[in-house]
């Protein structure tokens, strides 16, 4: 066994006894003792086993997932307990210190416990703790679709109105409900927008994962076409492969996959949407990340026969893309479209009065639409879920995004 797995292993114990304190502080019961003993030995051994012993590379799966999940779901109340209880202990610490000085020759010892902060810390970490098991029961599944208007001064008059429909983040490998599956995949064309983007992530690990979803995504249609993008997680990066020659028959089986379901798969390359005989540019950039994310995007490349007057939309994985080499460009991308960081499929999201997530401490466009040099760019929080198998309050998201020429009526 590894020290990292040592050094874990006495920090899972030692949080897990200290939170115990709280249910012994409010019953007796040895069943109800048995019981967390239980849960926290199986959850440990089910960590160890999945992560320690049967799989130790980053390639995720559904069963390393759902053990992930399940972690989470017992493990960060218990963080929540023993961040209440240390500030009980605190106050006990200061009692006793006080009571010593002020009796005299009184032995020091801590008050007991109340009860009453007991029930209300175990009353606080109920919510993280149903919270996540709701996440992997229903939030993961629970699609939003989320529309904006966005102006500009130079869209051709032939697209005013002109509407859009983002998805992101499709991470197929994770998926184990075909018919939430299709129930998104039909709200996303109900919308009946004039083009459907997706920008990248269509897998988790291989192609195969994608064998099961072909014939529900191959429903996706719109006017002028469905249009992707590779993500990080599309080149096959997180799988120890046997040879390299395997590891590029994937990626080919990969792209030749979606022009089978009929999307046109753009590669550091460019397309022309026309109505009216008045043009609009769409770029496809392969993924380009800060952080030791893969840097295959070459927006030169892309870029190739567009003009810088031209009407630019733009489709890049990571928004990370957009603040290091995009948003500030010269020849001017007038809207931006990324995924990739998911909203981290957890945080609270109420529309007008508060979006956070810890993934704005990584990310400084995680979520929605951001304006700069009058610049857009609109962050998906993705169709999928990677990781935890679930979302809290950071829901799968259809993006529907209309295009209008500011000062023209409708």
């Amino acid at each position: 066994m590894t020290l990292r797995w040592v050094i874990f292993i006495s920090i899972y114990i030692l949080v897990d006894l200290y939170a115990f304190q709280a249910i012994k502080t409010l019953t007796r019961n040895y069943w109800v003792y048995g019981l967390w003993v239980l849960i926290s030995l199986l959850i440990l051994g089910a960590l160890i086993y999945q992560l320690g012993i049967l799989d130790s590379g980053r390639m995720i799966g559904l069963d390393k997932m759902y053990v992930f999940g399940f972690f989470l779901v017992v493990f960060v109340p218990k963080l929540i307990l023993i961040i209440l209880m240390f500030g009980e202990d605190i106050i006990r610490l200061f009692v006793g210190l006080f009571t010593k000085i002020g009796g005299g020759s009184e032995a020091f010892h801590l008050p007991s416990r109340r009860k009453f902060v007991s029930t209300l810390a175990l009353g606080i970490a109920a919510i993280p703790f149903a919270s996540l098991l709701y996440g992997m029961y229903k939030g993961k599944y629970n699609y939003k679709v989320l529309k904006y208007a966005l102006e500009f001064d130079d869209l051709p008059d032939a697209f005013h109105g002109y509407t859009i429909t983002q998805l992101s983040d499709i991470h197929s490998g994770s998926f184990n409900d075909e018919d939430k599956v299709a129930y998104a995949v039909n709200l996303a064309n109900e919308q009946e927008s004039d083009v459907i983007l997706f920008t990248g992530d269509l897998v988790n690990n291989v192609a195969d994962e994608m064998n099961r979803w072909k014939k529900t995504f191959s429903t996706l249609k719109a006017k002028d076409g469905v249009f992707s993008i590779l993500g990080n997680h599309d080149y096959g990066d997180y799988v120890s492969w046997e040879t390299e020659v395997a590891k590029k028959e994937n990626l080919a089986q990969l792209k030749a996959l979606q022009k089978e379901i009929g999307w046109d798969l753009l590669l550091n390359e460019n397309r022309t949407l026309t109505r009216n005989g008045e043009q609009i540019k769409l770029i496809g950039v392969e993924n380009w990340g800060e952080g030791g994310f893969k840097k295959a995007g070459d927006l030169n490349k892309a870029s190739e026969g567009v003009a810088k007057e031209d009407f630019k939309i733009l489709m890049s994985h990571d928004p990370s893309h957009w603040k290091a080499q995009v948003k500030e460009d010269d020849r001017n991308y007038q809207l931006t479209l990324s995924g990739h960081t998911h909203g981290m499929q957890f945080g609270i999201d109420i529309p007008g009065w508060i979006k956070w997530s810890p993934v704005k401490y990584r990310y400084e466009n995680w979520a929605g639409i951001y304006e700069e040099f009058g610049r857009y760019i609109n962050v998906n929080r993705g169709f999928g879920f990677l990781g935890y198998p679930g979302r809290v309050g950071m829901w799968p998201e259809i993006t529907v995004i209309q295009l209008k020429k500011r000062g023209k009526e409708a």
